[in-house]
């Protein structure tokens, strides 16, 4: 049994500690988190597993990590404190353990990855003989495992469009949600994940990782952005209201051009509410849900929709990022240590797991 920590216990931490606790190779040893409220609590109270799991919470780091854990699903956020998710992550590589996380997306394509990302992680590597491994849904498996395995079932492609298509009512993190992505400011708001480039620094590197894969060069990433207001203002379940003329959608790709034509392209179509640009791509259901579309001969569209907690359709992606890092833990445990990227990192079939009962 690999001893794990699940580092922070919110949307992504939840969902880590319900996958390790439920895969037959991993043991649940610690539970790491920032706020002092949480501390003593039992894993499976902040996981909602309805039954105590027999580990309490502890903010300790330094104790944690004297243990020398296996592995280490790093689930703090790195949004808004890269540096310090940064840190965090290269401390624990430095113990030895495998590190799993969706936290830094530039380490997602690691290959592309700036030398002041880069060069920590692999001296960390070098001193520790721990590994990371850097994934998620979207950047993550909706764009580069999914879509290249997809495409392998076509004669010819002509081009692979990836897109998440969501109701953000449904992501319970007003901070992104609000002031990241813009949702319920005023038009005249620049938020920051929308700002010139920055899709392009999340999302490039699923670009460049498909690219490899497919065995063709980018001759460029472009961008292109729309936004739309509310018509009217709308009260969400889990977020609250949303003014009339504010957000209320955004659509985005992220477009990586070969031989001068979009050949593999990221798209994102995100809504508060179902009523703001309903002329815009709407999922199957109006909740959410990743689609991959192989233009090519055949054409092949697949679409993805997970739920977890409650049927909430955004935990249910969460849920399978979560699964994606923590199923790999025990390849990454028994692989040389490294920098890994998802085109290293295999999925595998739920060995063991067939019938096994949820916590």
């Amino acid at each position: 049994m690999i001893s794990t920590v699940v580092w922070g216990t919110g949307n992504v931490g939840r969902a880590a500690i319900r996958a390790v606790e439920a895969h037959p190779a991993l043991k649940l040893a610690h539970v790491l988190v920032h706020d002092p409220g949480k501390v003593g609590r039992d894993a499976g109270d902040l996981a909602g597993t309805g039954r105590d799991l027999g580990v309490a919470a502890t903010d300790d780091i330094d104790a944690v990590l004297a243990t020398a854990p296996g592995a280490v699903v790093y689930a703090a956020s790195g949004d808004i404190r890269p540096d310090e998710a940064l840190a965090d992550i290269a401390r624990a590589v430095r113990t030895g353990a495998v590190v799993v996380t969706p936290a830094l997306y530039a380490l997602y394509d690691q290959r592309s990855a700036p030398p002041e990302l880069r060069e920590p992680v692999l001296a960390a590597v070098a001193d520790g003989g721990g590994s990371l491994f850097v994934s998620g849904v979207d950047p993550g498996w909706g764009n580069d495992v999914l879509p290249l395995m997809i495409s392998g079932l076509g004669s010819t492609v002509d081009a692979i469009r990836c897109q998440e298509i969501f109701d953000y009512s449904t992501y319970d993190q007003p901070d992104a949600v609000r002031d990241l992505i813009g949702m319920g400011h005023p038009m005249e708001y620049e938020p920051l994940m929308l700002a010139a480039s920055v899709p392009t620094m999340v999302w490039g590197g699923q670009l460049r990782l498909m690219a490899r894969a497919l065995g063709v060069e980018l001759d460029d990433i472009r961008e292109t952005m729309a936004r739309r207001p509310l018509e009217t203002t709308v009260t969400t379940r889990t977020m609250g209201v949303f003014e009339a003329g504010t957000q209320g959608a955004v659509r985005f790709e992220v477009q990586g051009i070969v031989e001068g034509e979009p050949r593999i392209v990221i798209e994102h179509v995100t809504r508060i509410h179902p009523s703001c640009a309903p002329d815009w791509p709407s999922p199957p259901d109006g909740a959410g849900a990743h689609r991959v579309i192989i233009e090519g001969r055949p054409r092949i569209e697949v679409t993805v929709e997970a739920t977890d907690e409650d049927e909430n359709r955004s935990a249910g992606g969460n849920a399978t990022a979560v699964g994606r890092l923590v199923n790999a833990i025990d390849w990454l445990v028994d692989a040389e240590p490294g920098l890994y990227d998802a085109l290293d990192v295999p999925l595998r079939p739920a060995a063991g797991r067939l019938g096994r009962k949820q916590p």
